[in-house]
């Protein structure tokens, strides 16, 4: 389940911490008796952040315990959902989308400079353990393509030289600012509205 790297690391237990006892009762609130299991995603994801980023196995049978649930149900859902870690991740994970709009929008470029910046390959982390590059499918904002994810951050409309900005950025200790790295806003057209103007904005 996990890299050779972790096994070494691989905890014999794990509790939630006070702090997360809390965030844990207010989401197992959501959900009905009888439908507990359901709270599985969001309890992997508190686990996953209160372990420096990534999911021990003791995390996972801890979950399935809770849950009344063989623990290879949590298995199942841990190893098919790439948003969870198994393996321990640098303190900034930069995920970069590889799926056709991205692609086509120059994501290979996109990863090369990632690549050649940070001195690692895919699933590799830096010495200092600063960055971790991973590739992922569809970040869900293919008008922004090519885009990445960096822990919880999205940096959108990338070529390049955003991109270069961005790792330096993060490497002198200045978080770069989320959203498209270009003049457009949100999702919207590049350079203002194309359609649906008003008519005399139109003439």
């Amino acid at each position: 389940m996990s890299s050779d790297s972790s096994k070494a690391m691989q905890p014999e237990t794990f509790e939630f911490s006070a702090k997360n006892q809390k965030k844990f009762n207010t989401i197992f609130a959501k959900y009905p008796k009888g439908r507990e299991a359901s709270a599985m995603m969001p309890l992997l994801d508190l686990a996953q952040r209160q372990h420096d980023g990534w999911l021990p196995r003791a995390a996972m049978d801890h979950i399935a315990d809770i849950l009344n649930l063989a623990p290879i149900r949590v298995y199942e859902v841990a190893t098919f959902y790439t948003m969870y870690n198994l393996a321990p991740v640098g303190k900034n994970h930069i995920q970069v989308c590889t799926n056709l709009p991205c692609w086509l929008r120059g994501s290979d470029k996109i990863m090369s400079v990632c690549k050649e910046k940070l001195g690692i390959e895919l699933g590799d982390t830096t010495n200092d353990g600063k960055f971790t590059l991973s590739e992922v499918e569809c970040l869900c904002a293919c008008v922004n393509a090519p885009m990445m994810q960096i822990n919880d951050d999205f940096y959108e409309d990338l070529d390049e030289d955003s991109t270069v900005a961005i790792l330096e950025s993060i490497k002198s200790g200045v978080k770069p600012t989320p959203g498209p790295q270009n003049s457009r806003k949100g999702g919207e057209p590049e350079g203002g509205a194309k359609t649906l103007r008003d008519s005399k904005e139109a003439n």
